[in-house]
């Protein structure tokens, strides 16, 4: 009896650690990085995260993000982009709860750890103008093309650190 107590204990010891296979991960705030910039993921009003469904059963992979920018701009480099099992997740601007991606409305002119600018939102707000999903990754390539945040060129992103001049 005492070994069926200590297999049951360990059973459900097993079944509460394990994360769910869908739905957004748990973030260690600044603690883990984005994975596309490297940067610390820390505001928890303009997260991202990318869940990706292993084939043949194997556990999903979740990839975290510090701005919904990174999270597609990186999504749209692997060769699983399109895999309609894959998750998007932001977190909402109001409150930092997580909400889907693909059906936030999104909300330009935020003040965004990467700079792509913007807030993502359940509820459409009156007297601003929203974005869905489609569009807001238009926009994103629209800030992405423009400053090119990361490839060198003469442009640079306004919140980048100056270039070091070269002394004569």
């Amino acid at each position: 009896m005492r070994q069926l107590a200590s297999l049951l204990f360990l059973f459900l010891l097993g079944a509460c650690s394990e994360q769910a296979d869908t739905g957004p991960g748990e973030v260690r705030w600044d603690r883990e990085t984005c994975v596309r910039c490297a940067m610390a993921v820390s505001d928890h009003n303009y997260s991202a995260q990318i869940r990706q469904v292993i084939p043949e059963g194997k556990r999903s992979r979740i990839y975290k993000f510090d701005d919904i920018g990174c999270a597609v701009i990186w999504l749209d480099q692997q060769p699983w982009k399109d895999d309609p099992l894959t998750e998007i997740w932001v977190t909402d601007y109001r409150n930092g709860e997580w909400i889907d991606a693909r059906k936030a409305h999104y909300v330009a002119g935020k003040i965004t750890p990467m700079d792509y600018g913007l807030g993502a939102t359940t509820e459409m707000e009156a007297g601003k103008q929203m974005l869905d999903y489609a569009q807001a990754r238009a926009h994103i390539y629209k800030i992405e093309e423009k400053y090119q945040i990361y490839t060198n060129t003469d442009e640079h992103h306004p919140n980048a650190a100056p270039e070091p001049r070269n002394p004569s």
